[in-house]
Parts: C-alpha cells; structure tokens; sequence
C-alpha cells in the first residue's frame, strides 16, 4: 500500500515538472526562492509530512487538472516533503510560516507581494484557489489589461 503511494507521487511530480518546484533540488534556500518570485509570481507553498503523502498526492491531482489556469495566474506551486526539507528551511518555515512540524498538511497562497494570503489544512480545490486569486485587486487588474 505505502509502495502505491510512493509510485502515484512519483508519477505527479513528473507530470508536474513545469509549474512545481521541488526545493530538494534546488541549490537556493527556501527563503531566497520566495524572495525571487516575489513581485513576478504568486506561489502556493506546499507542506506534507511523508505519512500523510495522500494530502499531498491530492493536492497535486487538483492542480495537475488546470494547468492553463495556473499559469493564467502566474502561480507557482512548490511542493516539501517534510523528510527532505533542509533544517534551515525547515526553521524558515516555523519562524516566518508559523509551520507546526506535527502538522500532516499545509499550503499557503502567497501573493505577488510575498505576503500569505490564506492557509490551507486540507487541500485545496483549484475553484477555490482561483477564485480567491481572482478576487485580489493586483488579479483584477491583471484580468483588465
């Protein structure tokens, strides 16, 4: 069972290589990743303990199905797997992100101005997500131009 799941979050993450970020892979910390999209890209920040991979296999599938609509947003997603998240992007997350490291899930939309705009517990639907984007004022006036 625990093989199923390790295989389907494989599967995603290569089908998903375009619009998600892996920080496991990535030389910059946490922090300076935000930092370089802050003022150019929103970025929904994922977080699952490796228990609770169907949280996150989930979350992954519900994007996965609107791609054009993540883009149309100038949203990045970033996934962490709390097993390979660096100890310094690990306190990053629990001093700036208020991150519980007992927590199974998170995800927090964080605008264009590197601010947090709604934390999630439980995955997101993309009608959510996208509906809430829509409704910030630096999106309403993307949609107009």
């Amino acid at each position: 069972m625990q093989n199923h799941w390790f295989i389907s979050l494989i599967a995603l993450l290569m089908g998903l290589t375009l619009t998600m970020e892996s920080i496991a892979n990535q030389q910059k910390s946490l922090k300076a990743m935000l930092h370089e999209k802050k003022d150019k890209r929103r970025v929904l920040l994922v977080y699952g303990r490796d228990d609770a991979q169907h949280y996150t296999i989930e979350q992954q599938e519900s994007l996965n199905e609107d791609k054009a609509g993540l883009a149309d947003r100038d949203l990045d997603v970033i996934v962490l797997i709390a097993s390979e998240v660096p100890e310094p992007d690990r306190q990053f997350l629990m001093h700036d992100y208020k991150l519980n490291p007992s927590t199974e899930f998170v995800a927090w939309l964080i605008g264009k101005d590197g601010g947090v705009k709604e934390t999630y517990k439980k995955p997101v639907s993309t009608k959510d997500l996208f509906g809430l984007i829509d409704k910030m004022p630096m999106r309403r006036q993307e949609m107009k131009n």
